[in-house]
């Protein structure tokens, strides 16, 4: 790791206005990795702002709505009452997505922004990378990938995005709130990231020195019932090579509103607008869960490495929503 200089931020106007002022700036958050990726040799900053004593923390609950301080861990937002109450969905993502360790300091905004686990982006050794060197191609299109993307992914990249509680979140239409220089802004998760197209290496919305203040979360009607499940090769806090996140309103056997996003198998948290137009109105069971799931995964982008994903993803949303409606079938 080269030398860099250290900024602690005092607050967040601070912090905006020197990070906006050097462009080989980085913050430092818990959960972004940025650390990480400067040891290996792929980030090299030039200097680093620290905001993780900014007064960016806290749980509120109003208007249907939880918001949720950037700076929140992983871990106090699982212990919060009203997740567990209204979006349980989303407290067994935070619980299933990290050890205890590691969700005491992992914050909410790092994880949503933290990097892709692709081997091939954080092995500088290897040349062809367009998220790390735009221009010289995807290692993994032609390399082993059994943890790489089969939705939104293209010839120029294929790696997933790593987060467990960003599906959750997409699927319930939660809103990240900026701060930059320009101000402040609101921009629904969904539209937050970027698929790779032929940029790469420009992963989400965010202007050079923005910063995620809050999230808003929707609260789920009473009465809703929703699950995640997390496919891996182990259970002890591995990445997942598929995750369905689904939130279900049922009046008798009918669905009247669903919700669906999937991990692990997207370039972004990967939200099934097809799979829930398919269940809204449709009788809870196999035939609708397997309709829905054929319209998710529908013209994957696949490499030898990751055809079995297409099968993995179909049946782990089929499981997940027989799990939600309580085993109908």
């Amino acid at each position: 790791m080269r030398e860099f200089a250290y900024v602690r931020a005092d607050d967040v106007g601070q912090a905006v206005a020197v990070m906006t002022a050097d462009p080989a700036a980085a913050y430092l958050a818990g959960g972004t990795t940025q650390l990480d990726l400067m040891k290996d040799g792929v980030l090299a900053p030039d200097q680093l702002i620290d905001i993780t004593r900014l007064p960016l923390g806290g749980i509120s609950a109003a208007d249907g709505t939880l918001r949720v301080g950037a700076l929140t861990t992983m871990e106090e937002l699982a212990a919060d009452r009203t997740v567990a109450e209204r979006l349980p969905f989303l407290r067994e993502a935070l619980l299933l997505g990290a050890s205890v360790q590691l969700r005491n300091m992992a914050t909410i905004g790092g994880n949503l922004l933290q990097r892709t686990r692709c081997r091939y982006f954080r092995d500088p050794t290897v040349p062809a990378c367009n998220k790390r060197r735009p221009g010289t191609g995807c290692a993994a299109v032609t390399g082993a990938a059994r943890m790489h993307a089969i939705l939104g992914a293209s010839e120029h990249c294929i790696a997933t995005h790593a987060s467990d509680m960003a599906v959750p979140l997409v699927a319930l239409d939660a809103v990240v709130h900026l701060r930059g220089r320009s101000g402040e802004r609101a921009v629904p998760l969904r539209e937050f990231y970027r698929t790779p197209g032929d940029t790469p290496d420009v992963e989400n919305v965010l202007a050079h020195g923005e910063l995620i203040t809050a999230v808003e979360i929707p609260l789920l009607p009473p009465g809703t019932r929703s699950t995640y499940l997390k496919v891996r090769d182990r259970v002890s806090y591995e990445f997942a090579l598929v995750s369905a996140g689904v939130a279900l309103r049922l009046e008798g056997e009918v669905i009247q509103e669903a919700r669906v996003a999937l991990g692990g198998v997207g370039t972004v948290p990967w939200r099934a607008l097809d799979a829930e137009e398919i269940l809204r109105g449709a009788p809870a069971g196999p035939d609708a869960f397997a309709a829905a799931a054929e319209a998710t995964v529908r013209d994957p982008f696949t490499v030898p490495g990751t055809v079995f994903k297409v099968e993995l993803a179909k049946r782990t949303l089929v499981r997940a929503l027989r799990d939600a409606t309580g085993g109908t079938s």
